[in-house]
């Protein structure tokens, strides 16, 4: 019942955000060349202040073995998704297959899970999902970058490095490590950044939600498909893994609740940046955050009973 009602209220906070933006795209305060803008300043400045944010904390040995189980786990949950994307999408109209394989790998790891981990793990369950959005950023500046824009060139190895969300894990990892001390003149402002993570990609999907029929997302026989797959396929893919692993507790919960929330609102940033279908994305980022208001409780209970 606490899952349920925790869920339901962080979904609840995200659809009001979603019709804030949406009554922006309508009354015109959005435009198209505004968002753009918007969706520019999350993906290389908002994003990578969340990890180092997350990632300021004093260093514990026990700590950093469940980062490493941690991150196994995160690569496991996108190894999954990108295989099953692989294996099952395959649109002969390739704007809508490259927003189908984004939305099927990449969750909502951000907005939903850091709320929930917190809500039902603490502390502890927010360091595992901070090492979970950590990973989520590496494969998405990889894989995402390639599976959305079609061209290998996006992938050297110098826009690879040189990505602020991967020189802000860099920079994460020396302050966990090395307990750190960030003054409070910078540590601040990169909180302040942070905190911009849960209502401007929630304004972005608004804007594009007002551009869009959404009713279109229920004649899709593979919207509904994809949903499915994030939600449930991918969770309990990994649930069981883990299990068989011997992975039990804080990480094995917060792994669950990060690989089984809803399609990631970049996937919508990532597919205007690429001129992809954002009319689909949005319709798969909102769909799947309604169903996940049933099926992230259930498949979190489940771990907490048999793995906690």
């Amino acid at each position: 019942m606490e899952s349920f009602f925790t869920v339901g209220q962080q979904v609840a906070i995200l659809f009001i955000l979603i019709a804030v933006g949406f009554l922006c795209g309508k009354t015109k305060l959005l435009s198209e060349t505004s968002v753009k803008s918007m969706t520019s300043v999350v993906l290389y400045i908002v994003t990578p202040c969340v990890i180092i944010n997350t990632f300021m904390r004093e260093f514990d040995q026990k700590m950093l073995t469940g980062m490493l189980i941690a991150v196994g786990a995160a690569l496991f949950a996108h190894a999954v998704a990108i295989l099953l994307a692989f294996l099952i999408f395959h649109d002969k109209d390739e704007r809508r297959n490259r927003v189908y394989k984004f939305a099927l790998v990449f969750s909502n790891c951000g907005f939903i899970s850091l709320p929930l981990q917190q809500a039902l793990l603490g502390s502890d369950g927010v360091f595992y999902g901070a090492v979970y959005i950590a990973v989520f950023n590496i494969v998405q500046w990889t894989y995402g970058v390639f599976i959305s824009s079609g061209d290998k060139k996006e992938l050297s190895a110098k826009k690879i490095i040189l990505n602020p969300c991967i020189i802000a894990i860099a920079i994460g990892l020396l302050l966990f490590l090395f307990s750190l001390p960030m003054p409070e003149l910078i540590k601040s402002p990169i909180g302040y950044l942070s905190a911009l993570n849960t209502p401007v990609p929630m304004l972005i999907i608004g804007f594009y939600l007002s551009q869009s029929s959404f009713a279109s997302a229920f004649k899709d026989a593979l919207s509904f498909l994809c949903v499915a797959l994030r939600l449930i396929a991918v969770p309990l893919i990994v649930f069981t893994a883990l299990m068989l692993c011997g992975i039990r507790g804080t990480i094995l919960v917060s792994c669950i609740i990060s690989s089984g929330a809803s399609v990631a609102a970049a996937t919508t940033m990532f597919a205007a940046r690429y001129n992809n279908d954002t009319s689909l994305s949005v319709n798969l980022v909102t769909l799947s955050t309604l169903f996940s208001v049933i099926t992230l409780p259930v498949i979190v209970g489940m771990a907490s009973s048999m793995g906690g």
